[in-house]
């Protein structure tokens, strides 16, 4: 499992002192253990009757429910390098990028942006997508395939440039 080898990546990166990829993989195991504690709390409020040991069976996250958690670590590195870069703020921009490589290794690779244009093509024929108004349509057919393998606001962009 993804997890499995997250943690061990953070076992040999403490004995290398790596601070930087020790800080960041502590951070993906805990919010990967947060969304586990989540989970086991939305089912144990479905399924009341569940004893602890199923409980903690079924709150394990698959290695898809894991890159969604990791795919929402490297927006949010995104998201603060850009920020910090509008502030002037390099020091922290290159401590994000650091953290951003470390963290992008867990993902599938990513989709080059020609593979991203065929998959919009095919969607726009599918559901017969006229313009602009039909954005919402073609998103959530090619959402479900690009996600955590393609940069969600490159998709947009490519959907719009298609579209327009």
């Amino acid at each position: 499992m993804l997890i499995e080898e997250i943690k061990k990546d953070l076992v040999a990166s403490q004995k290398e002192k790596n601070e930087t990829a020790v800080s960041s993989l502590r951070m993906l195991v805990s919010s990967v253990i947060n969304k586990q504690k989540d989970k086991r709390l939305k089912i144990s409020g479905e399924n009341p009757g569940f004893n602890e040991e199923e409980l903690s069976e079924k709150s394990v996250l698959t290695d898809e429910e894991t890159i969604e958690v990791i795919s929402s670590e490297v927006k949010k590195r995104r998201d603060s390098i850009l920020s910090f870069e509008k502030g002037g703020r390099n020091d922290l921009v290159e401590k994000e990028k650091a953290e951003l490589e470390i963290i992008k290794k867990y993902l599938p690779a990513e989709m080059g942006e020609e593979e991203i244009r065929v998959l919009i093509k095919e969607a726009i024929s599918k559901t017969s997508a006229q313009g602009m108004k039909d954005i919402g349509l073609v998103m959530k057919e090619i959402s479900p395939k690009t996600k955590g393998r393609a940069d969600g606001n490159l998709v947009a962009k490519i959907v719009k440039e298609e579209l327009a």
